[in-house]
C-alpha cells in the first residue's frame, strides 16, 4: 500500500497534525489551502469557538479559516515547513524549508503570524 501525499495522525501532546507520506525536497510545495476570509468582528464570536485555534490573522484585520489540512499543521520553534500568505488567490500555501523525508510531521512557525495564544509544552 502506498501513502498518501498528506495524512493526518494522533500526535501525543498535540492533538492531530498533518505527515508526508512521501519525501518532500527543500522547496517543494506541500500544499495550497483556500481560506475563507471573515471580517474582523466574526474573531470575537470565533475566540468562543473551538475554532479559536484553528484560524490565521489576515490582512486589514481580518481572520481566515484555512480549508484542507491548513489548520491542523502544529507547531514548532524548529519548523520544517513555512506559510505563505496570499491575498490575491485568497491561499495559504505551505512550502518544505528543507528536505522531509516521509512519515514526518509537518511543522510550521506559529509565531511567524504573530503571538502563540497558547502555553508550549
Amino acid at each position: 500500500m502506498i501513502a498518501p501525499p498528506l495524512y493526518v495522525m494522533e500526535v501525543v501532546g498535540k492533538g492531530r497534525g498533518i505527515f508526508c507520506g512521501v519525501d518532500l525536497p527543500e522547496g517543494s510545495l506541500i500544499e495550497i489551502c483556500p481560506v475563507i476570509v471573515l471580517p474582523e468582528v466574526d474573531r470575537m464570536l470565533l475566540d468562543r469557538t473551538r475554532l479559536h485555534d484553528y484560524y490565521f490573522m489576515w490582512q486589514g484585520g481580518r481572520i481566515a479559516v484555512a480549508l484542507g489540512f491548513g489548520s491542523l499543521y502544529n507547531h514548532s520553534t524548529a519548523p520544517n515547513a513555512e506559510t505563505h500568505m496570499d491575498a490575491t488567490r485568497r491561499t495559504i500555501d505551505y512550502y518544505a524549508l528543507r528536505d522531509i523525508p516521509a512519515g514526518t510531521e509537518i511543522l510550521i512557525d506559529y509565531q511567524a503570524e504573530g503571538k502563540l495564544w497558547f502555553e508550549m509544552r
